[in-house]
């Protein structure tokens, strides 16, 4: 089954809301076993509606178009889409009465331009009442079988419609469901990754498709079915496949995100964490803080952006940051080592590194040194983001991924020790190139 979704508003076209209706639909929909083929915004002007909705008829099976019911003269969805169809409005007093309702409760009084909110074919369609405001929606059928349905634009009302009518309404027309399972992975970039597992890119049932953020990777893998056991029992051979392939980049299989991950393995493992930052202005003790519980696993975190904090509440030595500079890997190691200490936490997690635009210490922006201490061993990390030079803000997404993915890794091996290896020039552990982050610029 063919879908399409029409956003009407011409706030959408120039910008001044953003369209999450379109995102919450596909999602809604893949679920049901449509296909989005198109997704379009068109302003509010009776001409281009009709068209617009004229063009998805000819070539969809559905077509769910959101906003444009409202009681003012360029709210014209209903009437585009009855003429597009063929149809004729009639005022439906079930839906006026209904309308009128929500005035009385609310204690306003009602417009006249409101009566538009309660016109409807009388053939052909099914009336969608809404619980959250004046707005009515409606499934119309055109004469090919096509299906047009119409919701608020406003997301709390669409969403309880949707759930409520529509998705009842489409589910008993779609002979087929569609069942998604997405891999995360991290520490690897989208082109390393994409070539260690070329073969499975190129499945056709079930595909797999990578989407990308900062220094992460989800490997949605889709299937349909005329059940979701089979569905799902079709994915999971692929996943297994995956999991098998990729190791421990692999972060969690239809997780929220990384950062919950690190939460529950700290809670799993009973351990507590601190943070020292540098470049990232607190980011990380800001993902971490956003999980429900993490208070019982997060000790404390620090921004600490000068050389003279650092030495005062890190303990990060004077000759350390006059030999190697604030962005080098001995400082950063002295940095975790000093948060654990004064947090009197399980770990220390630190991060320095040049966001950008320019050079710092004579070091490009972009390079990053993260480190990880559990008062026996110390890590580190160095992460190189490319095209850093103008992006402050890729530099510290990547970077608070790369320490999210340190701490997650760190915990995935207890209770052996994560790897590393030891400059002979140096006496700082580092994470050998396999485990390491810097991955993610290949």
């Amino acid at each position: 089954m063919k879908a399409e979704i029409i956003a009407v508003g011409t706030e959408l076209l120039l910008g001044n809301i953003l369209n999450t209706n379109a995102q919450y639909l596909s999602q809604e929909l893949a679920l049901l076993g449509y296909d989005v083929y198109y997704q379009s915004v068109v302003g509010d002007n009776f001409v281009r509606v009709k068209d617009c909705i004229t063009q998805a008829i000819n070539r969809s099976d559905a077509v769910i178009i959101t906003g444009g019911l409202g009681p003012t003269p360029d709210d014209l969805s209903k009437e585009a889409a009855a003429a597009a169809l063929g149809l004729e409005l009639f005022e439906d007093e079930a839906s006026l009465k209904q309308i009128e309702n929500v005035f009385k409760k609310s204690g306003r009084t009602m417009a006249d331009s409101n009566r538009k909110q309660a016109m409807f074919p009388k053939e052909n369609c099914v009336i969608f009442p809404n619980s959250n405001g004046t707005a009515p929606g409606c499934a119309m059928t055109a004469e090919n079988g096509s299906v047009v349905i119409l919701m608020p634009g406003v997301p709390y009302e669409m969403k309880l419609m949707f759930e409520t009518h529509a998705k009842p309404f489409l589910k008993r027309k779609s002979d087929k469901v569609i069942v998604s399972t997405n891999v995360h992975v991290a520490g690897l970039g989208e082109s390393y990754l994409t070539s260690l597992i070329p073969g499975f890119l190129d499945q056709t049932d079930p595909t797999v498709s990578p989407y990308c953020k900062p220094g992460q990777v989800t490997l949605r893998v889709t299937s349909s079915a005329k059940t979701v056991e089979e569905a799902t029992e079709k994915c999971q051979d692929t996943v297994n496949k995956l999991t098998s392939k990729l190791g421990k980049n692999v972060y969690g299989i239809n997780t929220p995100n990384l950062e919950t991950v690190v939460v529950q393995k700290l809670m799993q493992h009973g351990l507590k964490l601190a943070t020292a930052e540098s470049c990232t202005a607190g980011k990380i003790s800001a993902a971490i803080t956003s999980v429900a519980g993490a208070s019982g696993v997060f000790d404390f975190g620090a921004s600490t952006y000068s050389n003279e904090m650092k030495q005062k509440l890190l303990g990060v030595r004077a000759d350390t940051l006059k030999a190697f500079g604030a962005v080098s890997a001995e400082t950063a190691c002295q940095m975790s080592e000093g948060i654990r200490k004064y947090a009197g936490s399980d770990l220390g997690l630190s991060v320095t590194g040049v966001a950008g635009p320019g050079q710092s210490e004579n070091k490009p922006a972009g390079l990053v040194y993260i480190s990880l201490s559990n008062g026996e061993h110390t890590w580190v990390e160095k992460l190189m983001v490319v095209k850093a030079e103008n992006d402050r803000e890729k530099v510290r997404n990547n970077t608070v991924t790369a320490a999210l993915d340190l701490v997650r890794r760190y915990l995935d091996y207890l209770p052996d020790t994560l790897p590393c290896e030891t400059d002979p020039e140096s006496p700082t552990p580092i994470i050998p190139e396999q485990f390491a982050t810097s991955m993610l610029n290949k």
